[in-house]
């Protein structure tokens, strides 16, 4: 019994410093923390499209269904450069497929990694992301977070415009936790 005690306490212990891995606490006032008991599932992602809508940091890139799209300051072009272990992929998945130009945005800026596995859509050259902590659909909760991750504009160029404080994409989470 003793050892099943331990074998749990250290599962627990390994479970939480890989989750610590993915955050530095240093992100923006108003980014997330983690997925908490009761909080909503996020939003559902739509890899068909890519589309510009209206959010509180002007006109951004979003998925069909409207949810944000982030790129990661530190890529480079058409890599996907980012050294992210398990955890930290499942709070900023790639946006993988081959979408369509929606609303707003250009068809001739929409490509895809090249290398091994699937393809991560690009956006300018900038491979594009999720936030797991983004609820609904234009949450822009990622936005700034550890100032490496960004939305995008049209033009494919990141806005570094802070998100406002109290909008309603804020949810009064300021725990500041999130980020890579």
């Amino acid at each position: 019994m003793s050892i099943s005690r331990i074998t749990v306490a250290g599962f627990a212990l390994a479970s939480a410093l890989a989750l610590a891995g993915c955050g530095s606490g240093s992100g923006s006032s108003n980014s997330g923390s983690g997925s908490q008991a009761g909080s909503p599932a996020p939003a559902v992602m739509d890899t068909s499209t890519i589309k510009v809508s209206s959010s509180p940091l002007g006109n951004i890139l979003t998925d069909g269904s409207g949810r944000t799209l982030y790129l990661f300051t530190e890529d480079g072009k058409n890599t996907n450069s980012m050294n992210c272990d398990a955890a930290c992929i499942r709070l900023w998945p790639h946006m993988e497929g081959k979408p369509h130009a929606g609303k707003g945005a250009q068809a001739s800026l929409i490509g895809a990694t090249k290398g091994g596995g699937k393809a991560q859509v690009t956006y300018a050259g900038h491979p594009l992301y999720y936030y797991a902590n983004d609820r609904a659909s234009g949450d822009v909760k990622g936005q700034g977070i550890d100032k490496i991750w960004y939305v995008m504009n049209a033009k494919g160029t990141a806005i570094k415009t802070a998100a406002p404080a109290a909008s309603s994409t804020d949810n009064g989470n300021s725990s500041g936790g999130g980020g890579y």
